[in-house]
């Protein structure tokens, strides 16, 4: 099974503002996000960092994505975070629905 799961409030903490060095990592969710992993399941971390600092660009991921990959690449290392791909550019929503829809709790949030 593929596992779509966002990064910001679901495996680490949420940032006010854009700092993104100060999101600290939830172990218990990273872990239980690579035991799916460990499973053989597929992992795809999609974020909207960035997204805001582009409403309205039709180029908006793209340039989210070149503005914070590599910080995002290095943190989920640094956090331990096992996966085969990282997409930045989802959507900003106001919704948990996304986050509910696959059924897996992670400590209080399904993804």
């Amino acid at each position: 099974m593929r596992y779509v799961i966002d990064i910001d409030g679901t495996i680490c903490s949420p940032i006010t503002g854009r700092d993104y060095t100060k999101a600290e990592p939830w172990k218990d969710r990273i872990d239980r996000v690579n035991k799916l992993y460990d499973e053989g399941h597929e992992i795809v971390y999609f974020t909207a960092r960035g997204m805001g600092r582009f409403d309205g660009d039709p180029n908006a991921s793209v340039k989210a994505s070149a503005l914070l990959f590599d910080l995002t690449e290095s943190q989920l290392k640094l956090w331990g975070c096992k996966y085969q791909e990282l997409i930045l550019g989802c959507l900003l929503y106001t919704s948990d629905a996304a986050d509910e829809g696959l059924g897996v709790d992670l400590g209080g949030r399904r993804i």
